[in-house]
């Protein structure tokens, strides 16, 4: 059978557990079973080998006409790492198909960029320096986010810990595994004691979520800056009121405006 593959309101293609599981021809009376499994074993993802997590990895999907059964929203990458643990005799035809459309979504996020576009990163980086500029950055794209889920942002600090690769907790624990104290500091106090260049990446991510790229175009544009920042030692400045260095890079201010005025195209978007 054909495996349909969705995208997600975040823009991920993912599958659907039921239907996952039924392309493997696996026993339907195992079914919540081995979905529970799927969503609490240890996978070697690509960026750890860990457990799946809720809104990272997988999510809830509503199910038409069976309240009680519980069906997900899987990754493609979640999805083709169950297909090779499986038992399934029909595994490697889905892993395949699983591992081609993760490719291919790979390759047509992947940055190309030219000598313009790598000139304009490098202008960002610079911009971003600025906490004016990272703040405004991140209400673009908070407006993008509330735009695309209906005017609600109850889960927007997990939805941005999903795609930011940090969570307030997690740099609580880091702060104070260095015997820092961590109490009452914003996650920008933090992350100027942990990796003040990680608020550069931050921003530039933010930037162009609100554009409406893709998250893995912007999180590897929020990379290209990041190594750019600290290749050039650009330090984070703080600008709100006036207190930015002398020694700071000269952003472009042409720029800077567009970022601090920023209205993203939010009108089209929907739920």
């Amino acid at each position: 059978m054909d495996l349909p593959i969705y995208i997600s309101k975040k823009g991920t293609k993912v599958v659907a557990a039921t239907e996952l599981h039924q392309a493997l021809q696996l026993t339907d009376h195992h079914y919540a079973t081995n979905v529970k499994r799927w969503i609490t074993d240890i996978y070697e993802f690509r960026d750890d080998i860990r457990r799946p997590e809720k809104l990272r990895d997988f999510a809830n999907r509503k199910t038409k006409g069976n309240p009680i059964l519980k069906d997900y929203y899987l990754t493609v990458e979640l999805a083709k790492l169950i297909c090779l643990s499986s038992k399934s005799k029909v595994k490697l035809k889905y892993a395949k198909l699983l591992s081609h459309t993760e490719s291919e979504e790979a390759q047509a996020n992947t940055a190309r960029l030219n000598e313009e576009d790598v000139m304009r990163v490098l202008e960002l980086t610079k911009a971003m320096s600025m906490v004016s500029c990272q703040e405004a950055a991140e209400k673009s794209h908070l407006k993008v986010y509330e735009a695309r889920n209906g005017g609600q942002t109850a889960n927007w600090w997990k939805y941005r810990a999903e795609v930011l690769g940090y969570s307030a907790t997690g740099l609580r624990r880091k702060l104070m595994a260095m015997g820092k104290p961590a109490q009452g500091k914003t996650q920008r106090q933090m992350l100027l004691q942990l990796d003040a260049y990680e608020l550069i990446r931050t921003a530039v991510i933010d930037q162009f979520m609100a554009m409406g790229k893709t998250k893995t175009f912007a999180c590897s544009m929020g990379d290209l800056a990041k190594r750019f920042a600290k290749e050039l030692r650009i330090e984070v400045q703080d600008d709100r009121e006036g207190m930015a260095s002398l020694f700071a890079p000269r952003a472009n201010d042409r720029l800077v405006r567009e970022i601090r005025s920023f209205e993203p195209k939010v009108s089209a978007m929907t739920a």
